[in-house]
């Protein structure tokens, strides 16, 4: 299946909402690829550790990142997560299955390091196994959090319709 998410999947505030078989993909160590939008117009793309967070999409980022100056100027981003399985559903049957979500970022921070430090634990433990953030951000005071309302939801999956 490939296309764009339909009513039947919208939040209480008429938003897409995330169907319970693209939220698995936030419980694995599935890593996301962030693309935004440089001052040229170019797409630019970076690979993030992601989670859901209240229907909302949330990663850490530094401030003097790249992706930070582009979503100050333009806060439209999509999202792709590559699924480690694949279509059976008889019309594209092999296909590896991906979730991409359009939507709007704000911005958290700088000068939050306790969230910062809660969210990359948060993030750490799913995708390193240990319970710490091991790295030496941990705590950075112009560490931020991104966070991504979900507009549009597509991909190959049963995620759409």
């Amino acid at each position: 299946m490939t296309g764009q998410a339909t009513t039947e999947h919208l939040d209480g505030k008429g938003m897409p909402a995330l169907p319970a078989s693209a939220r698995r993909l936030f419980a694995s160590d599935r890593e996301a690829t962030v693309v935004t939008i440089d001052p040229d117009g170019a797409p630019q793309a970076s690979l993030v550790w992601m989670a859901l967070d209240r229907g909302s999409l949330v990663f850490g980022v530094e401030e003097h990142r790249r992706k930070v100056r582009n979503l100050r100027r333009d806060p439209r981003v999509t999202v792709i997560i590559h699924d480690n399985e694949r279509t059976a559903d008889g019309a594209a049957d092999g296909l590896t299955q991906y979730l991409t979500v359009r939507g709007r970022a704000t911005l958290l921070g700088p000068g939050i390091p306790d969230e910062f430090t809660a969210l990359m634990d948060t993030l750490a433990r799913r995708y390193l196994g240990t319970d710490v953030y091991p790295f030496g951000n941990r705590g950075s005071e112009t560490g931020m959090i991104v966070r991504i309302a979900v507009e549009r939801i597509g991909g190959v999956g049963p995620w759409v319709d």
